[in-house]
């Protein structure tokens, strides 16, 4: 398996966050449009039986990593910082990868701290920036009845929806494992513009989730000596005995639901799904072969009754750390 990492822009508003299973998903509906039903069949053969065509990660800020899911007594203490602050440190610079784990905390930064003031030619002054990393609005929605002309009740009540802004100079890093022998490092590149092209997520059909893409040149970040797993998307875990006493993840249900054609086949929903956020540590037994864990959903209308050999990414991308054996209980 080789890595890939891809620059994202946001260029406007998004309905949804931009995680690896979704983005997964709609690589999937752009490979279908862009290379045709028999070549995405192609790259879907073998998914659930550990064989992935491609694994895409969360996209992170830029230079950074989500903090590891451990308890706060895991790391050390930060002076003058009490436990509120410290639990708003979310986000790892991958130059902390150079020191011990339970280090890691002093240098992990909060949402605000990624916007620094920028200066202006004019006037060489920092200029306003967001007040964080990414901001919630409402934005108001509304049917109109044809019969009168208006909104009312029922179906045409006028509703909010949230929509996420990131600042404006936030750059994010989306980090993919694929198998070259099955798909290109261009032609993945090329799936994500066609993605950005046309939006991502909710409401990309009035115009969410627009970004622009650019290759980064970095290696896969590591550290010396690993012994467990950092994961970079939410996965799936269950049954693959990671060590129990050396394993750390916060779980989300995942009420997924079908897009683009899928959409007018008459249920969009599939089945929930119990998974790992990104950030979670897990110990295998074997150290895995590939930079990825988890495993490979659905297939046999586990997941969908309208399109039976619908699959769910719950494999990861994975980063090689070392979990101190004091700090494992």
């Amino acid at each position: 398996m080789d890595t890939l990492a891809l620059r994202l822009r946001p260029l406007t508003a998004f309905g949804s966050p931009l995680l690896g299973d979704t983005l997964f998903g709609q690589v999937c509906w752009a490979a279908r449009h862009r290379f045709g039903l028999e070549r995405l069949n192609a790259l879907l053969d073998g998914y659930t039986a550990g064989h992935p065509f491609a694994v895409v990660a969360d996209a992170h800020p830029d230079g950074y990593l989500p903090r590891p899911a451990l308890p706060l007594s895991a790391y050390r203490e930060i002076p003058g910082a009490d436990r509120k602050q410290a639990k708003r440190r979310h986000w790892i610079p991958l130059s902390a990868l150079a020191d011990p784990l339970p280090d890691w905390l002093r240098h992990a930064q909060t949402d605000r701290d990624l916007i620094a003031p920028v200066p202006t030619e004019s006037t060489a002054k920092p200029r306003a920036t967001s007040p964080a990393l990414t901001v919630l609005y409402p934005q108001p929605h509304n049917s109109i009845s044809r019969l009168t002309g208006t909104t009312g009740r029922g179906d045409f009540a006028p509703y909010t929806l949230m929509q996420r802004w990131h600042a404006p100079e936030v750059t994010l890093c989306c980090r993919v494992v694929f198998d070259p022998e099955r798909i290109e490092a261009s032609e993945i590149r090329q799936l994500f513009e066609d993605i950005g092209l046309s939006g991502f997520g909710r409401d990309a059909s009035i115009g969410l989730g627009k970004f622009s893409v650019e290759p980064l040149e970095q290696t896969w970040p590591s550290q010396a000596q690993p012994n467990a797993c950092l994961t970079l998307a939410p996965c799936a875990p269950q049954g693959l005995g990671y060590d129990p006493a050396r394993s750390f993840y916060e779980v989300f249900t995942r009420f997924g639901r079908h897009g683009d054609l899928a959409v007018q086949l008459g249920n969009p929903f599939k089945t929930p799904l119990l998974l790992a956020r990104a950030g979670a540590i897990l110990t295998p037994r074997d150290w895995p072969a590939v930079p990825f864990v988890g495993q490979g959903l659905g297939g046999d209308g586990r997941l969908s009754k309208v399109i039976p050999e619908t699959v769910q990414q719950g494999y990861a991308p994975c980063i090689p750390i070392h979990l101190p054996l004091e700090r494992a209980a």
